[in-house]
C-alpha cells in the first residue's frame, strides 16, 4: 500500500476490485431498473397528454402497454441487480475474512499482538461485513447516478430551467452529503475499535470463568466490563448521532431540493409554458428524485463506516511479523541470495522430517537469557529445569521461532533458524506449550490433529495415546476416543486436557519436540507413567523436557539447569540432586 494512501483504501480497492463482475452485472441492471422507474412518470404524462389532452384512447391504450412493460422489465432489473450486489457483498466480506484468519495463523505470527481473540473475532466479522457492504453500496450508487442523469435528460426535455436545475442541484446535494460523512467515519472507527475491546473482555472472562469464581473475583470482573461495555455503548451512541445527525440534514436538503422542483414546475404550467402531461411527468420526476437522493444518503454512510472498518482491518494485514518468515523455495530456486549457504533446497515436508535433531544454542541472549550456550545431541532427551518461569517461556519463543534472538543465533544441524523458512522450522520443532488449548471435535480429532496424512505420524496415534495417558482417559468417557470435546476441551478436567495435548504433540513425531510442563495437573503415579512413556516413544529423536518435575527429569539423558537467565549446571539427575544445590531446590521443593 502506498504511503500516501489513506488506511484501509487498497483493501477497500481489492474487496470491491476482486467482486468487480457482480458489481458491473449488479449496476448495470440496477442501472436498468432506475432508467425505467425515471421513466414511469414520463410514460405517464404521455399517456395523460394522448388520453386526457388529445382523447386518443388507441394512443392511451398503446401507451400504458408501454408502461407495464416498463414495470416487467424494472421489477426484474432490481430483482437480479440486488441478487448480484448482495452476491458480492457476502464474497468481498468472506474473502477478508479468509484473508484475516490466514494473516492471523500465519507462522509469522504478529498480528494477534497486543489484541485480543474477541477483539480479532470482531474485526473479522462486523468490520469485514461493513467492508463488503460497500461493493452493495456501489451498485446503488451508480443505479442512483443512472437515474438522475435520466431524469435530469427528461426534465431538459420538458424545459431546459427543470434539467438545469436538477443537473447543478445533485452535485451540491452530493457534495454536502460527502462532508457530513467525515463525523460519521471518525465516530464508526471508533465505536468499532470500542465494540471488538468489549468483546475481546468478554470472551476473556468466559474463558476464565472458572478461575474467576474459584479466586472470588466475580465482582471485579464484572465491574471491569460494565466499564469497557459502558465505553463501547457511549462511542456506539456518539455514532448513532453522527449518522442521525447527516441522515437529518441530508432529508432536509433533499426535501428542499425537491419542493424547488415541484415549485418551479408549476409556475412553468401556471404560465403555459409546459402543458398537463409535461405537468404530470415534471412532478412525478420530483417525485422519484427522493429515491436515488435517499439512496445517495445511504451510500455516504456505508462508504463512511466502510472507510473505517477497512483502516481497522489494515491494521491487521500489515502488522509486522513477529519474526521474518525466511527466504522461501522461489528465493533459492531463482538465486536470489539467502541469509546462509546452508539453508536446505526445496520447502516440503521431507526436508525437515530428515532432519538429525542436532539443536544449538551461541551465546544466544533474549529478553531473561543471557549468553546462553547449549549443545543438544540428535536423538538425545534433555531436561531443562527452569525455576524461573520467565526463563522457561523465553527458550521456548526461540525453540518454536516465536520470536528470534537479540543476540547470538539458534541452529538446527548446523543451520541458523533464521536462515530457513519458518515453515520448515515449524515442522522439524514442534514446542508443545504447557498451555495449550484442545478444538471442537472428538478426542481422537484431537490427538491426530498434527499427525496430518504422514504415514509415520497417523501409525504412532496408539502409542502416543498410551505413552501420555490418554488411553486412560478414553476409557473412563461414554465413547471412548470418540467423545466429542467441546472448544478449548472445557468439557475435560485439567489432567485429561494435558493428557490429550501431550499425545497430539507425540503423534505429530517430528525430529524435535520440545515439551514444557506436561504433567502439572496429573496424580503423582500417571506423572511416572507418562515420563517413562515420552523416554520410550521419543527414543532415538530429539526431546527436551522443559520442567521441573523430578519424575520427568529423571527419565532425561541429561539434564541443565537455567538459573538467572544461564545454564548454571549439568549432568545427569541423581547426580545434580545430590551435588548440586540449586538444583535440588528447583525440583524437590
Amino acid at each position: 500500500m502506498r504511503e500516501a494512501d489513506p488506511p484501509g483504501r487498497d483493501v477497500l480497492w481489492r474487496a470491491v476490485g476482486g467482486q468487480r463482475r457482480d458489481v458491473t452485472l449488479g449496476a448495470l441492471l440496477g442501472m436498468g431498473h432506475q432508467t425505467g422507474e425515471a421513466l414511469v412518470p414520463v410514460l405517464i404524462g404521455v399517456a395523460v397528454e394522448r388520453g386526457v389532452v388529445d382523447g386518443d384512447v388507441p394512443g392511451l391504450l398503446l401507451w400504458l402497454a408501454v408502461l407495464a412493460a416498463v414495470y416487467v422489465g424494472l421489477s426484474l432489473s432490481f430483482r437480479f441487480s440486488a441478487r448480484a450486489g448482495e452476491r458480492a457483498s457476502v464474497t468481498a466480506a468472506h474473502h477478508l475474512r479468509t484473508e484475516l484468519v490466514g494473516r492471523v495463523l500465519a507462522p509469522e505470527g504478529g498480528a494477534d499482538e497486543g489484541r485480543l481473540p474477541g477483539e480479532l473475532t470482531n474485526v473479522a466479522t462486523e468490520d469485514a461485513k461493513r467492508v463488503g457492504a460497500v461493493a452493495m453500496a456501489l451498485v446503488v450508487a451508480l443505479a442512483a447516478a443512472a437515474g438522475l442523469v435520466v431524469s435530469a435528460v427528461a426534465l431538459l426535455r420538458v424545459s431546459l430551467v427543470l434539467g438545469l436545475l436538477v443537473l447543478m442541484g445533485t452535485p451540491l446535494l452530493l457534495w454536502f452529503g460527502h462532508l457530513l460523512s467525515k463525523p460519521l467515519e471518525r465516530r464508526s472507527e471508533t465505536e468499532q475499535e470500542r465494540a471488538a475491546r468489549a468483546s475481546g473482555v468478554a470472551a476473556d472472562l468466559v474463558a476464565g470463568l472458572r478461575v474467576l469464581k474459584g479466586i472470588g473475583a466475580e465482582p471485579a470482573a464484572v465491574a471491569r466490563y460494565r466499564r469497557i461495555s459502558g465505553d463501547s455503548l457511549a462511542a456506539t451512541l456518539r455514532a448513532a448521532r453522527a449518522e442521525a445527525w447527516q441522515n437529518g440534514v441530508v432529508t432536509v436538503l433533499t426535501g428542499t431540493f425537491i419542493a424547488l422542483v415541484a415549485l418551479v414546475g408549476g409556475r412553468l404550467a401556471a404560465r403555459g409554458d409546459i402543458g398537463l402531461g409535461d405537468l404530470v411527468s415534471s412532478v412525478g420526476l420530483a417525485l422519484f428524485l427522493i429515491g436515488p437522493l435517499t439512496e445517495f444518503a445511504w451510500v455516504n454512510t456505508e462508504l463512511a463506516q466502510g472507510r473505517a472498518s477497512a483502516a481497522r482491518i489494515a491494521e491487521i494485514l500489515d502488522a509486522p511479523p513477529a519474526v521474518p518468515p525466511g527466504p522461501t523455495s522461489t528465493d533459492r530456486a531463482s538465486g536470489r541470495p539467502d541469509r546462509s549457504d546452508t539453508v536446505p533446497h526445496g520447502h516440503s515436508d521431507t526436508v525437515p522430517h530428515a532432519a538429525e535433531g542436532r539443536l544449538r544454542l551461541r551465546r544466544v541472549s533474549y529478553r531473561t537469557l543471557r549468553s546462553v550456550d547449549l549443545d543438544i545431541a540428535a536423538g538425545e532427551i534433555l531436561g531443562v529445569a527452569a525455576p524461573d518461569p520467565a526463563d522457561a517461556t523465553a527458550l521456548l519463543r526461540l525453540l518454536g521461532r516465536s520470536a528470534d534472538p537479540e543476540a547470538g543465533a539458534v541452529e538446527l544441524d548446523g543451520r541458523n533458524l533464521t536462515a530457513l523458512h519458518i515453515k520448515d522450522v515449524r515442522a522439524a520443532i514442534l514446542v508443545a506449550a504447557h498451555d495449550a488449548d484442545l478444538f471442537e471435535g472428538t478426542v481422537l480429532e484431537n490427538v491426530t490433529a498434527a499427525a496430518g496424512a504422514r504415514t509415520s505420524a497417523v501409525t504412532l496415534v496408539g502409542p502416543a495415546m498410551a505413552a501420555s495417558g490418554t488411553d486412560e482417559v478414553a476409557r473412563s468417557l461414554p465413547d471412548g476416543v470418540y467423545t466429542p470435546v467441546t472448544a478449548r476441551g472445557r468439557s475435560l478436567s485439567g489432567g485429561q486436557r494435558q493428557r490429550v495435548a501431550l499425545a497430539r504433540a507425540l503423534a505429530a513425531d517430528t525430529p524435535v519436540l520440545v515439551v514444557h510442563e506436561p504433567a502439572t495437573a496429573v496424580d503423582a503415579v500417571t506423572e511416572v507413567r507418562v515420563a517413562a512413556g515420552i523416554r520410550d516413544l521419543r527414543r532415538g529423536r530429539t526431546t527436551l523436557l522443559v520442567t521441573n518435575s523430578p519424575a520427568l527429569l529423571a527419565v532425561t539423558d541429561r539434564v541443565v539447569l537455567l538459573q538467572h537467565g544461564r545454564i548454571t549446571a549439568t549432568g545427569d539427575h541423581e547426580r545434580l540432586v545430590h551435588t548440586c544445590a540449586p538444583y535440588r531446590t528447583a525440583v524437590l521443593t
